[in-house]
């Protein structure tokens, strides 16, 4: 019913369960003080829990803006007569239910309903067991969409318990769940890639580059890295490595170290760094394999644009990488051989976000090379058929 549904019928679930986010408010801040009050993980990765009125808010204009999207189905995406007379139309269509499985972040659920909603796929959220009362909440509102919408409140499901076995029941759901979503840590990726009998989109680290050219702006330069690096520290494109060419280094390398040094950042630098440095601890060759997701910058200084390129081939995820440069050509060339799903010329790398990109919300980032790349979106959600239309043709 879901993907034959009306556009008009889809976006009013998606308004209606934005005014209910807003509504439930309360009881989602409640929910997530209780998820707060038990969480005994990692401190860095505490914000990603963290709910204000700030970020429910932000849940709610992101569902509004994805309503406000243009309808993603039924698209003649091309379309053709053969000579026999047969009319070939490839159109747009959901890809069909969708597991979302991901970590700490609730947030994360309502961005993957509504895009998947939007897109005419159902969806069945399994959130992380630290964020399990935030996640009901969240739930709750979105269903509420839905009831409003008179759209079936099953196109939205999410795991009854925190029991682990649910989520091996989703990866082994063939024939039931079209296509597995992972959003989360290196250890639940790769988990699910393993043990899915389902196709997965997945992402590998956010292992995030900034390479600072010979002919940057310095003023740009450090603006950029502070953002980049420290805006947040727990978010998949931040800046984990910073790459500065030798020709600068000297001038311009003590001064972003002092900008993030402010900031709280700690660094591991490679030899030359610390020769232009010399109180930066050293960096070993596993921190440039390392996706920090905190307040750690890993510096390593380097001899053109080529070099960068180099090593961002070795240790990169592919996931974004940054230049920053006056030099155009550079840039180009920078921005055509990195392979990188999202390459950025003076811009932090921390916009590879699909609110950025104008998806109105992301369901993840996908750093695979097939279906979708970077910000996963509605239309990254639907996939295609084909409609022929004849007039009596028969094959000879």
């Amino acid at each position: 019913m879901l993907a034959q549904s009306p556009a008009s019928a889809r976006n009013q679930a998606l308004t209606g369960a934005a005014a209910a986010l807003r509504a439930r408010a309360d009881e989602i801040l409640a929910a997530n003080a209780t998820d707060l009050a038990a969480y005994d993980g990692l401190p860095a990765l505490r914000d990603r829990l963290r709910l204000d009125r700030r970020r429910v808010e932000a849940m709610a204009v992101g569902l509004e803006e994805i309503a406000a999207l243009p309808d993603p189905l039924g698209h003649v995406m091309a379309q053709w007569t053969r000579p026999n007379g047969l009319l070939f139309r490839r159109v747009s269509t959901p890809i069909g239910v969708i597991g979302m499985i991901y970590e700490s972040r609730p947030n994360v659920g309502a961005d993957a309903a509504g895009i998947c909603l939007k897109s005419g796929n159902a969806v069945i959220l399994r959130g992380g067991s630290d964020s399990f009362h935030s996640a009901a909440a969240i739930h709750a509102a979105i269903q509420d969409g839905l009831r409003a919408a008179a759209l079936p409140e099953a196109s939205v499901q999410i795991a009854p318990g925190r029991d682990r076995a649910f989520v091996a029941a989703m990866l082994q759901a063939s024939g039931l769940i079209d296509l597995i979503i992972p959003r989360g840590g290196k250890g639940l990726v790769t988990r699910v890639q393993a043990e899915a009998r389902v196709p997965v989109l997945a992402h590998a680290e956010g292992l995030c580059h900034t390479y600072i050219h010979a002919a940057a702006d310095p003023g740009m330069a450090r603006r950029i890295m502070a953002n980049a690096k420290m805006r947040r520290t727990d978010v998949c494109g931040a800046t984990e490595t910073l790459l500065i060419d030798a020709a600068i280094a000297p001038n311009l390398l003590p001064a972003i170290v002092a900008d993030l040094g402010g900031l709280g950042c700690e660094f591991r630098a490679d030899a030359a760094a610390r020769a232009i440095v010399g109180d930066l601890p050293t960096a070993s060759e596993a921190d440039f394999h390392t996706e920090w997701l905190d307040r750690v910058l890993s510096i390593r200084v380097v001899a053109g644009v080529d070099e960068a390129i180099a090593h961002i081939a070795a240790h990169g995820s592919e996931h974004t990488e940054a230049i920053i440069t006056e030099d155009a050509g550079v840039a180009e060339h920078f921005l055509t051989a990195t392979s990188s799903a999202v390459v950025l010329w003076n811009a932090s790398t921390q916009f590879c976000d699909g609110g950025e990109f104008g998806f109105g919300a992301e369901i993840g980032i996908a750093t695979g090379r097939i279906q979708a790349r970077g910000p996963v979106g509605v239309e990254q959600l639907t996939t295609f058929r084909y409609q022929i239309r004849g007039t009596g043709q028969v094959r000879p």
